[in-house]
């Protein structure tokens, strides 16, 4: 699904990534982890095409940086889900609309944008707050929609960059059990973070981003 191969790039004058590799396969779980500022969600850009590296070759969900255009880059994030901590929902929208505006964009047949928004809405626990406005949720309902929003175009990864981060305890928690069981059923998830204890409850491969280098470690143990 993810495959960097010697991927270099910086951006605004900071190193992101310096002879990176890495690779995601279909159905993995993977977290990103590493210090604010060392550049997680600059590297989700690169996954979706919003920066292209310096050097080396990303290739995402069978398309290449080295040679997709600028056309191609929507299809591209049509096979992939976004989520993000401050939820970016239309505030002048309800809940069915939100989800419905993913659909919208590629001109999907009205009857099957409702099928596809109700089996999304159902699939968070959402059904019953279709209507309701983003301002009448609690943040962890938000966070639902948001994860609604980028699974109705069924696509095969998901991309989250701290999607707890603005979220309580126990809110985290229910977010952490519906991505894993929206990964149990198939799709990929790549989840940048930086709470260490969510890793640990939702143990997981966990790949830190430091000093421009991606490399697989271990979660220690606190004494």
């Amino acid at each position: 699904m993810i495959e960097l191969h010697e991927v270099s790039v910086s951006f605004d004058g900071q190193l992101v990534l310096e002879g990176a590799d890495f690779a995601l396969k279909a159905g993995d779980f993977v977290y990103l982890v590493g210090q604010t500022g060392a550049g997680k969600s600059s590297l989700l850009r690169l996954l979706y095409m919003d920066l292209k590296p310096q050097r080396g070759t990303v290739r995402v969900a069978g398309f290449s940086s080295s040679s997709i255009t600028r056309r191609e880059i929507p299809f591209l994030r049509r096979r992939l889900g976004v989520v993000f901590q401050d939820f970016k929902l239309l505030e002048d929208r309800d809940v069915y609309e939100n989800v419905a505006f993913a659909l919208y964009v590629t001109n999907t047949k009205q009857r099957e944008v409702k099928k596809r928004v109700l089996l999304a809405l159902a699939d968070v626990g959402l059904s019953h707050k279709r209507l309701q406005m983003p301002h009448e949720l609690s943040g962890g309902e938000q966070q639902r929609v948001v994860i609604a929003r980028a699974l109705v175009n069924s696509p095969p990864l998901l991309l989250a960059d701290e999607p707890t981060g603005n979220l309580d305890p126990a809110s985290s928690n229910e977010i952490m059990e519906l991505l894993q069981k929206i990964n149990m059923r198939g799709t990929a998830i790549l989840m940048a973070t930086h709470n260490y204890d969510l890793v640990k409850r939702f143990p997981a491969r966990i790949v830190q981003l430091k000093d421009g280098r991606l490399m697989d470690v271990e979660l220690k143990e606190k004494r």
